[in-house]
Parts: C-alpha cells; sequence; structure tokens
C-alpha cells in the first residue's frame, strides 16, 4: 500500500513537472472528438482557402489511448477534416503534410480511398508535403496527391508490406507455462503465438503477404505510371532519400513547406494571398503551419507503451517500414 502511494506521488509529480515546462493552449477538459473541429487561419486574407492537414505518426483506425482519455483515430480525425472542407466551397485546396512510417494495411487504405474520393467529388487539387518519414502506409496515403513533394532530408519508399507475427513459444517453455487449443479446422489457429508456424503455414502467409504487396505495387503504378524497371526496384522495398525518389519518379520535387503552399495555390489557380487554413479543436497561439496538433492533447504526457500498458502493434498485416514505427 505505501509503495503505491509512493509510485502515485511520483506520478502526478511528474505529470506537473511536464505541464510546468510546456507552453500550454488554451486547454479544455474535454477532449478528443467531442470538441468540434473549427477552423483558424495561419496566413493570407483572400476568400480562397488551402487547408493543411497533419499525418503524423502510425497510420491506425483504432482510437488513441492516452493517459487522461481516448482521442479519435487517425483514420476518423482526416475522414473528419476532408468532410467540413468538403461544405466549404471556399477550400479550394488540400496540403496533405505527411510524417508517418505507415501502420496497418486496411487503415491506410482506407485514408487512399477516402483521399481519391474527396477529389472526385469535389475537383479539389491535393498537395503533398513530406517531412522526417513518408514510408510504406506513408506513402501510400500520398499516391492519390495531384503533386508530391519531399523535404530534402524525408525518406520515403519501403513499398511493400509485413506480416507480424509475436511468439511467445520460447519464453512458455522457460516458465513452464503451456496452453490447450481446440479447432474446428485445420488452419484456424494459424499465426498462433502460442506455436511454431508449419512451413506450410509459413507458404499460405507468404502468399498472402505477397498479394498485398503486389496491391501496393498496382497503386503506384497507376498512379505514378513508374516503367517496369522502375517498379522493379521499388518492389524491393528499400527507403529512399528525396533525390532519389525523385529520380525514381515517385515523387515531383524536392523542396520545403513553402514550396508545396506554393504549388497549391498554383494547380488550384489561387491567388497569392489565398488563406491558408487548419481544423483545430483548440486555437493556439502564434500558430503556424508547422504545428502538427489539432487537440490540446497533441503528445503523450507519458509513454504508456513503453511501460508494456499499451501497444497497437498486434499481429497483423502492416504497410510500415518498422525501424521508424516508434516515430510518433
Amino acid at each position: 500500500m505505501q509503495q503505491t502511494h509512493r509510485r502515485l506521488i511520483i506520478l502526478v509529480s511528474a505529470l506537473l513537472l511536464m505541464a510546468a515546462g510546456c507552453a500550454t493552449p488554451k486547454i479544455t477538459l474535454v477532449s478528443g472528438d467531442a470538441v468540434p473541429l473549427k477552423e483558424y487561419t495561419l496566413q493570407g486574407t483572400a476568400k480562397e482557402k488551402i487547408l493543411v492537414i497533419p499525418v503524423k505518426g502510425k497510420i491506425s483506425d483504432d482510437p488513441k489511448v492516452g493517459l487522461l482519455s481516448k482521442k479519435p483515430s487517425m483514420v476518423q480525425e482526416i475522414v473528419s477534416q476532408l468532410r467540413k472542407a468538403e461544405k466549404d466551397r471556399q477550400v479550394r485546396a488540400v496540403l496533405l503534410k505527411i510524417d508517418s512510417p505507415g501502420g496497418s494495411v486496411t487503415a491506410s487504405d482506407l485514408l487512399y480511398h477516402e483521399i481519391a474520393e474527396f477529389k472526385k467529388r469535389t475537383g479539389t487539387k491535393v498537395v503533398v508535403a513530406m517531412m522526417n518519414v513518408a514510408a510504406s502506409g506513408g506513402y501510400y496515403i500520398a499516391l492519390p496527391a495531384d503533386f508530391i513533394l519531399a523535404h530534402p532530408t524525408t525518406l520515403t519508399g519501403s513499398v511493400g508490406v509485413i506480416f507480424l507475427q509475436p511468439k511467445v513459444t520460447g519464453l512458455m517453455e522457460k516458465i513452464g507455462v503451456g496452453v490447450d487449443v481446440n479447432t474446428s479446422g485445420k488452419y484456424k489457429d494459424m499465426g498462433s503465438p502460442f506455436r511454431v508456424t508449419t512451413e506450410e503455414e509459413r507458404k499460405m502467409l507468404q502468399d498472402l503477404t505477397d498479394s498485398l504487396g503486389r496491391r501496393f505495387l498496382d497503386l503506384v503504378q497507376k498512379n505514378r505510371g513508374l516503367s517496369k524497371k522502375e517498379l522493379a526496384g521499388v518492389a524491393t522495398a528499400r527507403i529512399y532519400l528525396a533525390d532519389e525518389a525523385l529520380q525514381l519518379r515517385l515523387i515531383d520535387q524536392v523542396g520545403y513547406l513553402s514550396d508545396a503552399v506554393s504549388k497549391a495555390k498554383n494547380l488550384a489557380g489561387l491567388s497569392p494571398d489565398a488563406k491558408v487554413i487548419v481544423y483545430r479543436r483548440v486555437e493556439y497561439p502564434n500558430d503556424t503551419i508547422y504545428n502538427t496538433r489539432i487537440t490540446a492533447e497533441g503528445g503523450k504526457l507519458i509513454n504508456l507503451e513503453l511501460m508494456g500498458i499499451n501497444s497497437d502493434m498486434r499481429a497483423g498485416f502492416y504497410y510500415l517500414w518498422p525501424s521508424a514505427a516508434g516515430s510518433d
């Protein structure tokens, strides 16, 4: 009991220290998507608008669990912004600011679909600006864009799929724990973490992985028009710096955010003084295009995943560059 009390005091003290050292926006006790999105102007005075949507972290359709609350998933948050933009005829271009190593196959594909359909319904121009990393699923969701720009130091590519299959059989043997399993079919427990995968199962899982990988490559071919030679190189799923990605025609330009804004204005036929706006659930003082936060809880006060409390890296298929998966 005394130890629990001590831990509670340490936790509260740490939170107070971190809160004291952070620049705090106008904070509301209601978090997540309970607070409606509001429009804020970052620059410009003209009627026409360019909406900037930040895409930061692993791509998932699961809600983000923080210390004190639950926030909307990335898919929910981005689609909410696209829906709001669709109702505003003055939004003539969308700038997706991507900083993501990718994520789940389905969440990545959902965003690809939603962005493509948004363009189709509205005729709005979409420009992508890649930041630190736009790899695997982070590149996948950029494919519907009319123009893709990467920062000079961006890492992109990793065009492929990975199947993650955690195993605990060795640990179970060491501690003398076993699991009895009854199945109604031969392959019902395929991929189970409690037993070794058979060679037959490995082949089946590889076939599934290859099929999802081909889907990714097909979309790259469809949207970027790569030659067979270029596509063969990309199919190795390696990562590229921006200059290499430009040579392979995975992107259209190497530049900075200001260049992406200028390109969006040009593609949409907007005046140089077109408004650059964001949708946020909280107002930030001295706001700029570099701010990636939407709610008051832009970051986790404590990384619960490192403490083993929560992890979104479950078994499954991912359009993900694993080396950067902890970047959010």
